[in-house]
């Protein structure tokens, strides 16, 4: 397992059974505002269910070369970051991230997702990497807007959250245009 450190604060962690108890405690914490954007937050009621989402991730992990890892910030768990699964016929990959709410506005999602495309575009060599989020979902769609990610479309009522259905905005990235950027 490795370490790598974004700067003096700010340090990413790949998930491992240990975290399982920070993981629940900070959603916990932000159940009310992470409840609004995140369908998986009202079933992670307990330790036991961020295990099995650790499990989950390291089996993926292994399986696929797609992984998650916890954003520490001053050495707390501010928030999760990770790939969904790599399509490797096509060379593509998702990525999602949440924060806790008392660690928004710190640009942490931001310096750790820079760090994320690099890996997947320029290590992984895949070409294409996309962000999804829930239109009015303002704070995460500013993450990507802000690296330069091309809207690429709106998928109607792509999600059921306790709100009811909500529409996602779609962001992409292409290998190219990554490297123009950096």
């Amino acid at each position: 397992m490795f370490t790598y450190k974004l700067d003096e604060e700010i340090e990413l962690r790949p998930l491992e059974p240990s975290h399982a108890r920070p993981i629940y405690q900070l959603i916990d914490q932000s159940r009310s505002s992470l409840r609004q954007w995140l369908a998986w937050v009202d079933a992670t009621n307990s330790v036991a269910a961020s295990e099995e989402y650790v499990r989950s991730s390291m089996t993926q992990a292994l399986e696929n070369g797609a992984f998650n890892a916890g954003i520490w910030y001053k050495g707390q768990l501010a928030g999760i970051i990770g790939f969904h699964e790599i399509n490797w016929n096509h060379r593509s990959v998702g990525i999602g991230y949440w924060l806790g709410s008392n660690y928004e506005g710190k640009g942490l999602v931001t310096s750790a997702l820079r760090v994320f495309i690099d890996y997947a575009l320029i290590e992984l060599n895949l070409h294409r990497v996309e962000i999804r989020c829930a239109t009015g979902n303002h704070r995460s769609r500013a993450v990507p807007q802000r690296l330069g990610f091309i809207l690429e479309g709106i998928i109607r009522e792509a999600e059921l959250l306790p709100i009811g259905y909500v529409d996602h905005a779609v962001y992409g990235m292409l290998q190219q245009e990554w490297k123009l950027k950096r």
